[in-house]
């Protein structure tokens, strides 16, 4: 029996597979210095190729139709904001009393900080989701993220913030925004030929998420952040990442089924409501939490980011079984099935 056999064999999601190894790549060969600015542009460069073809298939009104889809955006908004920090509030306490005060306020951290945008865009189209409401989620997410999370983290942490930084801000117009647009206006002429290449949409909807996790391992790698903790450390820290992750994800699969929500709507609920993004994360702490203790107080939030990645690959492989007549979807074809339940055409 081949190799490829075997693993096709495995009761594994072989995505998952290719993420483990995505791990043991970074821990044994991580990016540093000039490689590492050259990998950053690669992952930029990929991210805004995603949003671009996202453009290029959704039509102008399921955009419209995403965005005013109020109830949805509103639970989102509720998981995101009020009960990630409701969580929080109960967890660090219990946190501090078995961890170092860093880690415990990271875990805290970890509860304020906005949606993911790429990752959960990418999850819900594989999992054949409401794709245009999840991009509309996790981006106005993101833009609100630059002035909630620092209030909230002077409201109930009681920090110190050192201003805002609207980096974030020209970072989502410049890598999602922008392509997107771009992907809208070169619709009418590319938009027939990705719906007859579907596999190119599946390629750069996973390969951008294993670049998000290469370079994220990487960092924590280079930096030694896992020199500097004991063992049952990191286990406390990924227990209460998990619990958090769990809770919310029960909530938000519950929440969507009692308000009457559809398949497709669930999916995105889901994926966008329990997501904490990494990639605005940790730039705010640089600029909230300057000194030596950054790098203890991020790693909550790179492991729930690690932890979220595998739980949600899982949700979307599950989900993609029910949505779909074959065992796996692909983000195209995921993309088309919602389009046409609403009526629309790639």
């Amino acid at each position: 029996m081949s190799i490829r056999s075997a693993i096709n064999r495995l009761p594994v999601d072989r995505f998952l597979l290719m993420m483990i190894a995505t791990i043991a790549l970074a821990a044994f060969l991580p990016a540093r210095g000039q490689v590492a600015e050259a990998f950053d542009w690669v992952v930029f460069g990929a991210i805004a190729l995603l949003f671009f073809l996202y453009g290029a298939r959704i039509s102008p009104q399921a955009v419209w139709a995403g965005l005013l889809h109020w109830r949805l955006q509103g639970l989102v908004f509720l998981s995101t904001f009020l009960l990630f920090p409701l969580i929080g509030l109960v967890a660090a306490p219990i946190a501090d009393a078995v961890l170092p005060a860093e880690l415990a306020f990271g875990i805290l951290f970890v509860t304020l900080l906005p949606s993911t945008v790429q990752s959960s865009i990418a999850f819900t189209s594989i999992a054949g989701g409401n794709v245009p409401a999840a991009l509309t989620s996790a981006s106005v997410s993101n833009l609100l993220g630059v002035l909630v999370t620092p209030a909230l983290v002077l409201l109930l942490a009681h920090a110190q913030g050192g201003g805002f930084s609207f980096d974030a801000i020209t970072k989502i117009a410049v890598q999602i925004l922008v392509p997107f647009a771009l992907g809208q206006l070169f619709r009418p002429l590319i938009g027939g030929w990705l719906g007859r290449h579907k596999k190119l949409t599946q390629v750069v909807d996973r390969g951008s998420i294993l670049l998000v996790v290469y370079a994220a391992f990487s960092e924590g790698m280079v930096a030694g952040v896992w020199s500097q903790l004991e063992f049952g450390d990191l286990a406390t820290v990924v227990a209460f990442d998990i619990v958090i992750l769990a809770i919310v994800l029960a909530f938000t699969t519950a929440a969507a089924r009692i308000f009457g929500f559809s398949k497709p709507d669930e999916i995105a609920i889901v994926f966008c409501g329990s997501k904490k993004s990494m990639a605005t994360g940790i730039p705010m702490a640089g600029i909230l939490f300057p000194g030596h203790a950054l790098a203890l107080i991020v790693l909550p939030l790179m492991l729930f980011h690690q932890i979220q990645l595998f739980a949600c690959a899982t949700l979307a492989q599950r989900y993609s079984r029910q949505t779909a007549a074959v065992p796996e979807t692909t983000a195209a074809e995921a993309m088309n099935k919602e389009q046409e339940a609403v009526g629309l055409k790639v």
